[in-house]
């Protein structure tokens, strides 16, 4: 089942904690601001630092709650039972399940609330419970998990063997022209061509990030959601621009699938990727064209769609669905060009306007521009569709390897250049194989995963096996 729920967050270093709260009818507002404040200090933060408290939705209405919320200056947030019972939480309670409908309140409502992992465990009191868990880093990316010499970088998801030599001398011949200022005219008709789209409906940027500052910064939404676990850009670049960010976030148990009835209906802006990092999930087009409605802009995460055979469920060529429908795209991965800064945005004619009227003169280099060009060649997008069922054959590999590595569990269908898996103690076990020569991206990092994930970049069969075989070392084993 898809977790939904709504809360606005506020600037990325602003406040970053959510404290979540059970309590018994009539409590106190004494006794759950003191708890409150026991746990803040077990965790060495303090007050300012709360951006709201989170409950079980039935006890909004308690008044020791909405006090405790309004002295500390924050918003009071409710979830559902059935919501709060689908969070793994470390001190589960069969009285609790048995009275309200969940094993737990305060640190399920906590980490639902943040998105990220519990600071301290529970406190409890004579009637309330609170746990404390914080925003995860949104500005963490896999790049800095690669900063020892001599690593097997299993962290970025960049094609290895990339750019191929066609493309290196084809960019190197720009460099006799860098006297003149790029013109963008060629490469916005190639990127047109490919996908069957008016050259007025292609927007070149310096690579899908600056989409994402772009699209934050035209758009005037009135409500904003943000599908998670994704590539966590989008939400902080929203965020930046002063966007409350509403959070949909899918669960491992559900495999990580869209359920759409779980977008809200007034929203007006909805980010995905497709197919998501960091899950890998390939999300069927008719769930995401459900999602296109007059008056929304939805906003589909295409990076990663190239290194789908056939790329099946894209929404690049389609252009008559209702509303804004805007794709953006990335060379990066698959041409292995994320020092150049290359992407581009596919939406209507009007908006793709209205955000180049945001980008400074000249945005995108003169090589940037000769790679978007050549890339959407036939040739090329050959080429990249075989890459991709090289990938998915190499994927495969990964996975057979990792069903046989005890406690490790891998959620959904991975369609991607990586694998996301679920493992007993992933953090001590990242640090482990990195001192073993092999660098993986952590996934506490990504709102709705935790501490127990880490994601894994597909790589050629023989590196694949000396990473199973230290991990088969190095990991724990499941839980009894």
């Amino acid at each position: 089942m898809t977790r939904s729920f709504s809360r606005g967050v506020g600037p990325v270093h602003g406040p970053s904690l959510t404290v979540g709260v059970g309590a018994s009818r009539g409590v106190d507002t004494g006794e759950v601001l003191a708890l409150i404040d026991a746990a803040l200090a077990e965790a060495g933060r303090t007050r300012p630092e709360v951006a709201r408290l989170a409950t079980l939705d039935t006890r909004l209405d308690e008044p020791a709650l909405r006090a405790a919320a309004a002295e500390l200056g924050v918003p009071l947030a409710g979830f559902g039972a059935a919501a709060l019972a689908l969070v793994p939480v470390p001190n589960p309670s069969d009285r609790t399940l048995a009275a309200v409908g969940t094993p737990g309140v305060a640190e399920a409502a906590a980490l639902l609330g943040a998105g990220g992992g519990l600071l301290v465990p529970k406190r409890a009191s004579a009637r309330a419970t609170v746990a404390v868990a914080v925003e995860p880093d949104l500005r963490h990316h896999g790049d800095a998990e690669v900063g020892a010499p001599g690593l097997v970088d299993l962290a970025v998801n960049v094609r290895t063997g990339t750019p191929p030599r066609w493309l290196r001398d084809h960019l190197a011949d720009t460099l006799l022209g860098l006297a003149a200022y790029p013109e963008q005219s060629a490469a916005r008709a190639a990127v047109a061509a490919r996908h069957g789209r008016p050259v007025e409906e292609v927007l070149l940027t310096a690579g899908a990030a600056e989409a994402f500052v772009l699209l934050a910064r035209v758009l005037t939404p009135r409500r904003v959601v943000v599908v998670h676990p994704q590539f966590t850009e989008p939400e902080a670049a929203l965020r930046d621009a002063g966007h409350p960010v509403h959070r949909v976030l899918l669960t491992a148990g559900d495999g990580f699938r869209l359920r759409p009835d779980a977008v809200p209906e007034d929203a007006d802006l909805v980010v995905i990727g497709n197919p998501t990092n960091p899950t890998s999930v390939l999300h069927p087009a008719a769930d995401l064209t459900a999602l296109a409605r007059p008056g929304r802009t939805l906003v589909v995460d295409e990076a990663f769609m190239d290194t789908a055979p056939g790329e099946p469920e894209s929404l690049a060529g389609l252009r008559e669905l209702p509303g804004q429908v805007v794709v953006l795209r990335s060379l990066t991965k698959t041409w292995g060009l994320a020092g150049l800064r290359i992407g581009y945005v596919l939406g209507p004619a009007a908006l793709i306007a209205g955000l180049g009227a945001a980008q400074p003169l000249w945005p995108v280099s003169t090589p940037a521009l000769a790679a978007a060009e050549i890339c959407s060649t036939p040739a090329a997008v050959a080429e990249a569709d075989r890459a991709a069922r090289t990938c998915a054959e190499h994927r495969a590999h990964l996975l057979k390897g990792l069903a046989g590595v005890p406690g490790v569990r891998v959620h959904g269908v991975p369609a991607a250049s990586f694998v996301l898996v679920e493992l007993p103690g992933a953090a001590a076990v990242r640090e482990r194989l990195r001192a073993a020569g092999f660098a993986v991206r952590r996934g506490d990092t990504f709102p709705g995963l935790g501490p127990d994930w880490l994601r894994i970049a597909v790589r050629d069969p023989a590196t694949t096996d000396r990473f199973l075989a230290a991990l088969s070392r190095l990991a724990p084993g499941p839980r009894a």
